[in-house]
């Protein structure tokens, strides 16, 4: 027992290196966790990036499918050929896209396409023997910016004759 008091004796009298570890260790972790923080609001900062530019050509697809909604050309009773889309904005050039606000990045472009004609739904409100349903397929693409793409499919019908 002697032997381990002169052994904590002889240590107390050089206790300057421990105050300079302790405080290496306490900078090392505040170095590590502040390495951390900065790594993880980067790669924040990048998914909110990409959800941003998802959801501007997500609502380019969108305003594609109100463009189909508004042009009844694209579904009316001339287009009634199953297997014959029609391309919008420009029927004859399928690459070609409408700007939705000039100066900046979104736009669209797409296709309709007459499936067939069927029976009324039920529910409609029409005479199930005097009119038809025609069936569609509209494919609506939005472009974002960095060249994102959002594809929107969705099916519709027409009632008439």
């Amino acid at each position: 027992m002697k032997n381990l008091n002169i052994f904590f004796q002889a240590n107390r009298k050089n206790e300057d290196g421990y105050v300079i570890v302790a405080c290496l260790m306490v900078l090392m972790l505040v170095t590590v966790i502040g390495v951390m923080s900065v790594r993880t609001s980067n790669s924040d900062i990048e998914i909110s990036t990409n959800h941003h530019i998802f959801g501007r050509s997500f609502y380019a697809a969108e305003a594609a499918r109100a463009f189909v909604r508004y042009n009844t050309d694209l579904y009316g009773s001339g287009h009634i050929t199953p297997g014959s889309p029609v391309s919008f904005p420009d029927a004859a050039d399928t690459t070609i896209t409408r700007t939705i606000v000039l100066g900046e990045q979104e736009s669209f472009n797409g296709a309709v396409e007459y499936l067939n004609s069927s029976v009324v739904p039920r529910g409609s409100g029409f005479q199930a023997g005097k009119f038809r349903a025609h069936n569609y397929r509209m494919i609506c693409e939005g472009h974002g910016p960095r060249n994102s793409i959002t594809r929107i499919e969705a099916g519709f019908y027409r009632i008439g004759f």
